[in-house]
């Protein structure tokens, strides 16, 4: 299954090893993200080394382990669509998200951010619906 991944979820993946992480490591998924994902993560750095208690070495490991199932996509593949998915979401920030799932043949995509409730034009898919599939 190919899904576009919050950068919530790589998050939570990040300050525990939960069902988040597993998931992003089982190879039934192929997980891919807009090219500003990992800024976003390092704009939050302080925060998940806190909550997690993750020395500086081992977030960066954690980081490398699960982007080795996550492919950051360059906006030029999704760009045509973002004005598209800026009519299907409100938040701003969630527009790539819905605009790289748009752009290929991807399943959907993975958030348990109420933003995407009112999406319809792509699959929302939860961490309960993909524990589901497992």
């Amino acid at each position: 299954m190919r899904l576009v991944i919050d950068t919530n979820e790589i998050i939570s993946a990040l300050i525990r090893d939960n069902l988040t992480r597993k998931i992003i490591l089982n190879s039934s998924f192929s997980f891919y993200s807009p090219d500003f994902v990992k800024v976003e993560i390092f704009n939050h750095k302080k925060l998940i080394l806190r909550k997690s208690g993750l020395s500086e070495i081992e977030f960066n490991e954690v980081l490398n382990m699960l982007f080795e199932n996550i492919q950051v996509v360059p906006i030029d593949k999704y760009h045509s669509f973002l004005e598209k998915a800026r009519l299907e979401i409100d938040d701003v920030d969630d527009v790539p998200f819905v605009a790289l799932a748009m752009s290929e043949n991807f399943d959907g995509v993975w958030t348990n951010d109420k933003h995407f409730n009112k999406v319809k034009v792509i699959k929302i898919y939860s961490t309960k619906d993909l524990i589901l599939l497992l």
